[in-house]
């Protein structure tokens, strides 16, 4: 079977590395989805998305003249946000709370701040005369 750019085809997942997944396509041929082409979502561990043996759907977005296949999970299922490949990271926050989060590390760290200086003065931090 030959492949053309932009035909979506089925594969099997043979590997896993830290900047993608390879895929076995129809006729033996093996292609990489890049970590970036994996899901709509940030994507920092491609283990949560994808495992060896999974089969998945993918559009062939490059064939360079070497044979090297660059592949896509999310562009072969744009609207597939609840399939496998696209979902949500497990610890994903809202805004508010990221805020909140970070306004409360922030004063505590602006208490330990002020407590080491005023240990340093030799009192409270009030003016000497």
């Amino acid at each position: 079977m030959s492949l053309e750019q932009g035909s979506i085809v089925e594969g099997v997942v043979t590997g896993i590395t830290n900047f993608g997944a390879f895929v076995e396509l129809p006729g033996g041929l093996t292609g990489l989805v890049h970590i970036s082409e994996v899901a709509e979502v940030y994507v920092k561990d491609i283990n949560e998305f994808l495992k060896v043996n999974d089969k998945v759907r993918v559009k062939v977005i490059a064939i360079d003249p070497k044979g090297k296949i660059g592949l896509s999970l999310k562009q072969a299922n744009p609207s597939a946000k609840s399939a496998r490949g696209t979902r949500k990271p497990k610890f994903e926050q809202s805004f508010e709370d990221k805020l909140a989060r970070f306004l409360k590390d922030s004063d505590e760290r602006l208490a330990d701040l002020k407590r080491q200086t005023d240990a340093k003065r030799g009192g409270r931090g009030g003016p000497r005369f």
